[in-house]
């Protein structure tokens, strides 16, 4: 209880520097020239650098798209690492212009801090990993166990509720990032670690045994992630939400980095022809051009292309579409029309 009163306090006070929040994102994105975007301090597959010290990832890739559909180059992005504390701060002091960093769209997020959330990009669940050798089988086993957990997260929420709602007791070990989980968790300092499914999956995939570690079956929580702006700037909420939704677009529609010119040139239906701006001006609608989503697409491909590029079956992260496949395909990924 402390806790959850200790969290809506530090809201409320996230939340007065929101009420500054002012219009015109895009004017501030424009006169820069480069988008500030928030992301996790490093979590493979989502935003990580690489070995050349590039920052790369889902996540990454993403805010290249909406640097492209509004600078016109997909390199025009400063990336800034955030922990699961200072992100809202960052983004509410306009330190950064939007967050893409696994972050879950909560009611009292949404509504007392005042943050503006877009869509979901990816559909998650709070799980558990644990080593082989501890031999549990179920989260519901872990009572007594110390659990690692990341601060000012859902998931230090959901894991106490959890554990309420069961009647089991765990110790928490609290850490401020994924790489710090990943230190403690493999010094053997906590018994299991707590965050979202495919952090988990993500973490895993960087142990030198991954298969000495197994993910327990529970899922105890909904996480929809997905990118985060200010509250008051409808203009810029609408310039990434529908960013987002022309990668989803594209998918459904069969465009594709590498086709995407051609189908501009000659679109096979009017659908395609006013999202990649060959038919009407919807960019003008945004305060934008024309190619503002062609450039968006081209830059890492559409949202099938970058989850797969990044998180999919071929990748050391290896996670399924599952949810996040198409709806056309069972999942939940869904554009509004373009018209």
């Amino acid at each position: 209880m402390f806790k959850r009163a200790s969290f809506v306090a530090a809201a409320v006070a996230v939340a007065g520097i929101a009420s500054g929040a002012q219009a015109a994102t895009l004017d501030d994105v424009k006169a820069r020239g480069i988008l500030h975007c928030i992301v996790n301090t490093g979590l493979p597959g989502f935003s990580y650098t690489d070995a050349n010290g590039k920052w790369a990832g889902f996540d990454a890739d993403m805010c290249r798209s909406v640097a492209a559909a509004v600078l016109g180059d997909p390199e025009k992005v400063k990336f800034i690492p955030a922990t699961g504390k200072t992100r809202f701060t960052l983004l509410n002091s306009k330190e950064g212009d939007v967050i893409f960093r696994n972050t879950t769209w909560t009611f009292v997020r949404d509504v007392d801090v005042k943050l503006t959330f877009i869509h979901p990009t990816y559909y998650d669940g709070q799980g558990f990993i644990i080593r082989k050798s501890k031999g549990v089988k179920s989260a519901k086993e872990l009572d007594g166990a110390t659990v690692c957990i990341q601060t000012g997260t859902t998931t230090e929420l959901n894991l106490a509720d959890y554990f309420r709602a069961n009647k089991i007791k765990y110790t928490p070990v609290p850490i401020e990032d994924s790489s710090e989980a990943r230190k403690n968790y493999l010094a053997d300092r906590c018994d299991a670690y707590t965050t979202d499914a495919s952090g988990l999956a993500a973490t895993r995939a960087t142990f030198e045994k991954p298969s000495d570690h197994v993910i327990l079956p529970e899922i105890i929580s909904k996480e929809p992630l997905g990118p985060v702006v200010r509250h008051g700037d409808n203009q810029w909420e609408d310039i990434v939400r529908w960013a987002v939704f022309a990668l989803i677009q594209a998918e459904e529609s069969g465009v594709t980095a590498a086709n995407a010119d051609e189908m501009a040139k000659t679109p096979p239906n009017p659908d395609v022809a006013r999202l990649l701006g060959a038919e009407g001006d919807l960019g003008a609608m945004l305060g934008l051009d024309k190619a503002w989503a062609l450039r968006a697409i081209k830059a890492h491909g559409n949202y099938g292309e970058i989850f797969e590029s990044n998180l999919g079956t071929k990748t050391p992260i290896g996670l399924e579409r599952g949810l996040n496949a198409q709806y056309t395909n069972g999942g939940l990924q869904y554009a509004p029309p373009f018209r």
